[in-house]
């Protein structure tokens, strides 16, 4: 189960890293970015609920899994204010979003940084 957890952990940072990077070398949201955005945010998902289910406990108060429930929380907003955008159309709110995408995959790095280095331990 370990493998599996890593493996949906490092799909969701792919994922994220390409929606994020390629809407702010692109310049504007285009749907394929919030479709990507969706499928890194199913990828940590997953990849949290398996880790969560290996270590047996519900909630651990430290810095990995309050900064890692607070990035899950920030991708949902995040997805779901990309869908919101496209939906509107409005082309100054699409170019501005990705002010906001980069933010929230630098907060989306430390838990997943920390778990590294908690796993590595």
């Amino acid at each position: 189960m370990l493998v599996l957890a890593i493996a949906l952990i490092s799909l969701a940072f792919v994922f994220y890293t390409l929606g994020v990077w390629s809407e702010k070398f692109q310049g504007q949201l285009l749907i394929w970015h919030s479709i990507v955005f969706w499928i890194g945010f199913a990828f940590d998902t997953a990849g949290t609920t398996v880790m969560s289910r290996l270590s047996e406990t519900l909630f651990q108060f430290n810095i990995h899994a309050v900064t890692g429930l607070l990035a899950i929380l920030i991708m949902f907003f995040h997805a779901v204010w990309s869908t919101i955008v496209l939906i509107r159309n409005d082309e100054s709110t699409r170019k501005n979003f990705r002010k906001l995408s980069i933010h929230v995959w630098v907060i989306w790095l430390i838990p997943y940084i920390s778990g590294i280095i908690i796993g590595m331990k």
